[in-house]
């Protein structure tokens, strides 16, 4: 008989649970629920408390609703029998974070901080920890932090020790009520199972924690403030297990909630991005995988753990035992061509794809692809919602550069798009210049399966042959491997993800290649972008930051 596991993935608007066969990776049954509060960034729920620049947050109860509305349908889709159900694995988008009590509930699930914002989730596009991060980089250059080289020699505002500064720094109050602050993955994988676990992944990545070494030296934190020194001990605690492993079975609460059996095994929490890798078969060394969403994040595997410029993280078994797994990313990517959607269009070309019936970026993609590279004069920087790799700067802003009175929609959405591409060939050479072999090209995620146009720019400017996940849903397909490897094969599962990766990983057959005339013209436009980067970027002018400093004192 098969055996089936279910993957739940939390991405930024919605979590969507699918269930699979881990036969062959056929995923039998999806379904998607929005968020009802979404990101919260203007205002906090049921009052006129204002937020302020860069914050970003979310409720707990929307992701227990995900759990509540999409495990019962994709149950109700099929004919599966709920005693072949095995396992059960989560990803989340990381850093994010919450302040969580004794008993476990988040502190904006009591009534006496719902008017608290720190109470609340930080998403992972929370920014407004960036004063926090500079300090964590000062301080670690200064002291001489090993560490600091092991995340291209900055630590994000995106990251959880900047959140939970900032919690310490503007709401001391949140801070000393909390119990421990948490993942939210590793915090819905303690609502299925009852446990307390917190996986390697998000530990290694966004907490500053290494697999040999653990935590900073409280030395560390008492630096940052006196009172975080004892911030790992007090704060974090919870056993740290690799991805992969038990972190329980179902409770049988929630599992009658979910109508599902106690015996199904719960993987411990996975980010997002991380565990797509094996669900393309990214199971090996020089093979860079990209998710493709809102934003990017880019896993690469590799055999040593090499410093490089600007990544996000190197992590020990981060995504696949036995490999390091290095992570780099771009903190806005499909954000910015709805930007462009939403604020750019004339209303005549909205009407034109009405009547068309069809949406206005298929319009905006029919129309630029009929542009040859480099036909309509422009050139853009990527940074409408900062840097992440390679110069990990949140206050960067975006940049277009040649418009003229006769520059066109279709132009600018097409000279967007290529600054994306120049971002990601920035990071691939980064890697390489580091010595981190990046032979093979793989995509997933929205973007992949919404734009041809855009995958072609892709090849071209890196010049890479792009092979493509066959699943729409590739985050919630690798959390569910990640469950059959946490049920194992005394359950019917497997005992390793490459294992579990030979039988249930899916890819296209079809591929996009560079196109030879098309790769000559960007590698003279990307030529262009790395000086603009640079000159913006790193140092040499910061108009960028001097403008953001004059309209937050202008408000």
């Amino acid at each position: 008989m098969s055996k089936y596991t279910i993957g739940v993935d939390y991405g930024t608007q919605s979590g969507r649970a699918v269930l699979v066969n881990i036969e062959n990776g056929e995923i039998l049954a999806s379904s998607v629920h929005s968020y009802p509060y979404g990101v919260i960034d203007e205002k906090l729920p049921g009052t006129d408390i204002k937020l302020e620049h860069d914050w970003a947050l979310q409720n707990p109860d929307d992701y227990i609703e995900v759990l509540e509305k999409t495990i019962p349908s994709i149950l109700s889709q099929t004919g599966v029998d709920v005693n072949d159900i095995i396992g059960l694995g989560i990803d989340f988008t990381a850093c994010t974070m919450m302040p969580v009590t004794e008993d476990g509930r988040v502190l904006c699930q009591l009534e006496e901080f719902k008017t608290n914002p720190h109470a609340w989730i930080k998403l992972w596009k929370h920014h407004a920890a960036q004063d926090e991060a500079d300090k964590v980089n000062a301080i670690a250059s200064e002291r001489g932090e090993e560490f600091l080289k092991r995340y291209g020699g900055k630590i994000s505002s995106e990251w959880l020790i900047p959140k939970i500064w900032q919690i310490l720094d503007e709401a001391p109050e949140i801070y000393e009520k909390a119990h421990i602050f948490m993942e939210a993955t590793d915090w819905v994988t303690m609502q299925l199972t009852g446990n307390l676990v917190r996986n390697s992944c998000t530990a290694g990545y966004k907490a500053i924690w290494h697999k040999q070494k653990g935590f900073p030296e409280p030395a560390y934190f008492k630096a940052l403030d006196p009172a975080l020194e004892n911030l790992v001990e007090e704060k974090l605690k919870g056993e740290i297990k690799p991805i992969g492993t038990k972190a329980g079975t179902l409770t049988e609460a929630m599992a009658t909630k979910l109508g599902l059996n106690t015996d199904v095994w719960v993987s411990v929490g996975n980010v997002d991005a991380h565990v797509s890798a094996p669900a393309v078969n990214v199971v090996d060394p020089g093979k860079m995988l990209m998710i493709m969403g809102t934003s990017t994040c880019d896993i690469l595997l590799g055999e040593e753990e090499k410093i490089v410029d600007g990544m996000c993280g190197v992590v020990e078994d981060g995504a696949v035992a036995g490999y390091y797994a290095f992570e780099a990313g771009q903190s806005a990517v499909g954000d910015i061509f709805e930007w462009f959607i939403i604020n750019c269009v004339p209303s005549h070309y909205v009407e034109d794809a009405k009547k068309r019936d069809i949406s206005i970026h298929q319009l905006l993609e029919e129309k630029a692809s009929q542009l040859k590279p480099g036909q309509s004069g422009l050139l853009a920087l990527d940074w409408w919602n900062g840097n992440r790799s390679v110069l990990v700067d949140t206050n960067l802003t975006g940049l277009f550069l040649g418009m003229t009175l006769s520059t066109k929609p279709e132009e600018m959405y097409r000279a967007l798009i290529e600054a994306t591409a120049f971002g990601k060939r920035i990071i691939i050479e980064g890697f390489r210049e580091a010595g981190v072999p990046v032979n093979e090209l793989y995509a997933c995620g929205g973007l992949p399966e919404k734009n041809k146009m855009l995958m072609q720019i892709y090849s071209d400017v890196t010049n890479m042959e792009i092979k493509l996940s066959a699943s729409d849903q590739t985050p919630a397909l690798g959390a569910a491997m990640f469950g059959a490897v946490a049920a194992g094969s005394e359950n019917g599962g497997y005992d390793s993800i490459v294992e579990a990766a030979k039988h249930m990983a899916r890819l296209k057959d079809e591929s996009y290649k560079p196109i030879k005339e098309n790769a000559e013209v960007y590698n003279q436009l990307y030529n262009e972008y790395k000086k603009l980067h640079d000159y913006f970027g790193r140092g040499e002018n910061n108009v960028m930051k001097r403008l953001k400093k004059i309209k937050a004192e202008s408000i």
